[in-house]
């Protein structure tokens, strides 16, 4: 099923769910800074993404500032460490799809890109 990792008071996060829900997609909502993935699981989404942990890290958040994130070396495993503890540090919203494949739909053409694989 596809799963959506949302935080409601995010405009973009909103945006995706609902068009989800438009689409009338069925898919299961974890709001991630309530229930946090673990390493391995953010580890998985990464994969799935194509992505490293510092391509969806949010910098501009104040706790990647006082934790010296930008700075920081690039160890994946350090960085997922760092993004699990800190979950604000998560890009979002980030859309799993059931084909395996997972994006960050923060645009429109990366909520139909979920979309399409939903």
């Amino acid at each position: 099923m596809t799963e959506i990792w949302h935080n409601p008071r995010c405009s973009k996060s909103r945006t995706a769910k609902a068009a989800l829900d438009e689409a009338g997609v069925a898919y299961t909502e974890r709001r991630y800074l309530d229930d946090p993935p673990t390493a391995e699981e953010l580890d998985a989404v990464l994969k799935r993404i194509g992505a490293e942990p510092w391509d969806v890290a949010r910098l501009n958040e104040p706790v990647a500032k006082e934790l010296g994130l930008k700075d920081m070396e690039r160890d994946r495993a350090r960085w997922i460490e760092v993004m699990v503890a800190n979950p604000v540090l998560i890009q979002r919203p980030i859309v799993l799809t059931d084909d395996g494949g997972a994006v960050v739909a923060r645009d429109e053409a990366s909520v139909r890109k979920a979309l399409d694989s939903a």
